[in-house]
């Protein structure tokens, strides 16, 4: 219809219109679109980048976490042997200990039964079984017809290094339990003894007279207790205590005694020292004796010879 107005040049220029219209819209959004792509892909690698920045930072610190936590088990682990091979020492420690113990039960147990033995064998002396409790024995004099007498003697064999304060406090309490006024703990030798208890071995304490004394010394000095406890049998058990110079007499007479004992051991070995020395100089002297007996026999025998050729050449 436009060709038959006579406009045909006006439709060519309208449809060009329109197709470079299509043309540049189509244009704008490819470049639109291209520029989208770019933003995104921008976009993306700045996001995959933060994404892989993180997971980098997370796989770092779970690293660390993993090593911290190698770490803390290998430490455990080692304290854990640590605390194995310790419990190990510790176990083999206690069985020492328990044999040890047990030996030394034992021969506490053959020092108790050896008293026991040895104290039956005194005249005029009454010892009673093992006790369970309280002490070791009760031991006292006795009359003719066997019985034993008051007071009786509360008995504690110690065999150790030394007695303590704590072994003679224990002793006091079992004799007031027992309601005994004397008490007498009783070590294997003098060196168990501390230098306070043999200073002073015939005290008084909290009421309960203590005697320290040894398996050698006993018997002496219940020989010199003797007079003192028939006295305490018969004004009772507050004799001593009303008489504090006799007590102190005793304890003077114990250690002098002692010193006594010590200075008849030096005799006996002073003694035993000459008598080795005496024989060992007789021997000698012997020797010399025989060398001169023989020396002389010989130089006669020469000088007699001597003459008998002096004869021959005259």
């Amino acid at each position: 219809m436009l060709d038959r107005l006579g406009v045909k040049d006006f439709a060519r220029v309208a449809q060009l219109s329109a197709e470079e219209a299509f043309r540049l819209l189509l244009q704008t959004q490819e470049h639109s679109r291209q520029n989208d792509w770019v933003r995104f892909e921008s976009e993306l690698v700045k996001r995959t980048a933060d994404i892989e920045q993180r997971h980098r930072d997370e796989l770092h610190s779970l690293r660390t976490a993993e090593q911290q936590q190698a770490h803390e088990i290998q430490h455990a682990n080692r304290r854990a042997e640590d605390t194995l091979r310790e419990m190990g020492e510790i176990r083999e420690r206690n069985h020492e200990l328990e044999a040890e113990m047990s030996k030394v039960a034992r021969i506490g147990k053959r020092e108790e039964l050896s008293f026991e033995d040895e104290v039956q064998t005194w005249p005029g002396m009454c010892v009673s079984e093992k006790l369970p409790k309280n002490g070791d024995y009760l031991l006292s004099f006795r009359d003719p017809s066997g019985k034993a007498l008051e007071p009786r003697l509360l008995i504690d064999n110690k065999d150790k290094a030394a007695i303590t304060e704590g072994d003679i406090r224990k002793l006091i309490r079992d004799a007031k339990e027992r309601h005994t006024p004397v008490v007498v703990i009783v070590t294997r030798d003098e060196t168990q003894l501390r230098q306070t208890d043999r200073e002073c071995r015939w005290s008084q304490e909290d009421g309960v007279w203590v005697l320290r004394t040894t398996r050698q010394w006993l018997r002496r000095d219940l020989d010199v207790l003797r007079p003192l406890l028939e006295r305490m049998r018969i004004e009772g058990p507050d004799f001593l205590q009303h008489n504090a110079a006799l007590g102190e007499e005793v304890r003077r007479t114990l250690v002098d005694l002692d010193e006594v004992e010590k200075e008849l051991k030096k005799a006996a070995k002073s003694i035993d020292a000459a008598a080795g020395l005496t024989s060992k100089y007789r021997v000698r002297l012997q020797g010399l004796c025989d060398n001169t007996g023989a020396q002389k026999k010989m130089s006669q025998r020469q000088d007699g010879g001597g003459i008998a050729h002096a004869q021959a050449g005259d």
